[in-house]
């Protein structure tokens, strides 16, 4: 009788798929059709959940299949994350009018990133102690304990190494195996070692200057390739969202997230907040936010449904370039530097609040002004390197609280609301380095205001 209901629930399932293939046959915008998914995967997941229960056999079995979809379009993204990454970067170089500015454009990039870093990080502090969260007060229990289990190795790498050699395990000492993500840091690894290729570039091209074009075409014949394989896979964003919100909905355990609704309602606040901050700056650099919200509004919702900065990172750089006006280059770098730097929602507010939390155990008094702004200042330094795809966070947690000696059997406490507050912290981090890209464009005066301003192509018509 199981696999009768498994054929239902499939079959619902492809009829959902068919509608939004009807809607690009209509030629319903790109953003229409993410919308719609969005909104049939949430309704779809939470009658799956309401019927069959979070772990039933039929629901564990339904969505096997669903991530067929949801899980395979992620896949293809994160297979020219490490590609487009690498192209990007090489690319910012060859491309003389980035090149004659690249040194101001690398420091307000990273300044950016690093600076709202901080200020998340003092966001998710104050929101913490205004909620009065208490690490000491969570209760573990199976899922918990193997969870914590499971980190035990990435603890274990972490509290081993010191904090100069952590800096050095930022370093491609193996690039090419760096290319396949074997590593934590292996995004920022990559993006070092384009960028040193980048700097032999700008040495060959005062030297060698015939060799250097040659090897400039070569990498805009790349990028092109590169950029057109992207934008097939991104046809394929509607139907990934539908299936990834529905698992989410369908497998979303509420009593849990009911249990730890005050952790989740203080980190959303402290989210939200920070997301203003990031619509506060888009005004004082005499943009309208109105508009950042409006373009921004489709990849950040696929960065919610995702819960990977990475796997957004080709939606990030066509976001910025099409519809912010944002040049090529600076919206490469901003982007790629983003997935590795100054996540404010992974590595800003998530371990600030974590360790707000872990403190009182520790025998620390959270609310100390010296501790506050030790806390700060680790949060800021341990961003580097934190990986752009789901499982960032609990990373940069990890780093924080050992730096600080706190204990981090907290991170595993929260893993029944870890996917749920994960979807806000993301759609932050893309946020934050599309920002970057758009203030350093801005502060440079390369920014097309034209394009801000007007009413851009719809997505689509980029893939």
């Amino acid at each position: 009788m199981d696999i009768f209901y498994i054929v239902i629930n499939l079959a619902v399932f492809a009829v959902l798929i068919g509608f939004l293939i009807l809607l690009q046959g209509k030629h319903v915008s790109f953003s229409k059709r993410v919308f719609s998914a969005l909104g049939l995967g949430i309704l779809y997941g939470a009658v799956v959940n309401f019927i069959y229960g979070a772990t039933s056999y039929v629901t564990a079995q339904s969505i096997d299949w669903f991530n067929i979809v949801g899980n395979g379009y992620v896949a293809l993204l994160q297979m020219v994350v490490m590609p487009l990454v690498f192209i990007s970067i090489v690319g910012t170089f060859t491309k003389l009018k980035i090149t004659k500015n690249i040194g101001r454009i690398s420091a307000l990039v990273i300044g950016s990133l690093i600076g709202t870093v901080a200020v998340a990080a003092l966001t998710g502090i104050t929101y913490a102690l205004a909620f009065g969260l208490d690490g000491i007060k969570l209760t573990s229990g199976a899922a918990e304990e193997a969870r914590n289990k499971a980190l035990q190795s990435s603890v274990e790498s972490v509290q081993n190494m010191s904090f100069p050699q952590q800096i050095v395990s930022l370093l491609p000492a193996n690039p090419f195996a760096d290319l396949t993500g074997v590593r934590p840091t292996s995004t920022i690894a990559v993006v070092i070692f384009a960028a040193i290729i980048g700097i032999a570039y700008l040495g060959v091209k005062r030297k060698q200057p015939e060799q250097s074009e040659l090897f400039a075409r070569l990498v805009d014949t790349l990028y092109a390739v590169i950029i057109r394989m992207v934008r097939l896979i991104l046809r394929l964003t509607p139907y990934g969202i539908l299936a990834l919100i529905a698992r989410f909905t369908a497998t979303s355990d509420y009593s849990a997230i009911v249990k730890l609704g005050k952790f989740v309602l203080a980190s959303y606040a402290a989210l939200i907040t920070m997301f203003v901050i990031h619509l506060i700056l888009i005004s004082l650099l005499k943009l309208s936010p109105v508009i950042y919200v409006k373009k921004a509004l489709p990849t950040l919702t696929f960065a919610f449904t995702s819960r990977s900065s990475a796997g957004t990172l080709p939606l990030n750089v066509e976001t910025q370039t099409r519809r912010f006006g944002v040049p090529d280059g600076i919206a490469n770098f901003a982007g790629s530097f983003g997935l590795t730097i100054g996540q404010n929602g992974c590595a800003g507010i998530y371990p600030a609040m974590l360790a707000i939390m872990a403190a009182p155990a520790a025998g620390v008094n959270p609310m100390s002004p010296s501790f506050i702004l030790t806390l700060v200042l680790v949060v800021a330094v341990s961003s580097f390197g934190v990986a752009g795809v789901g499982g960032g966070a609990t990373f940069a947690s990890l780093i924080v609280l050992s730096i600080l000696g706190f204990p981090v059997a907290i991170v595993g406490l929260l893993i029944s609301v870890e996917p749920l507050i994960d979807m806000g912290r993301t759609a932050l981090n893309v946020s934050d380095s599309m920002l970057a890209g758009i203030l350093t464009s801005r502060v440079t005066g390369e920014l097309d205001k034209t394009v801000y301003d007007q009413k851009s192509p719809d997505l689509q018509s980029a893939v």
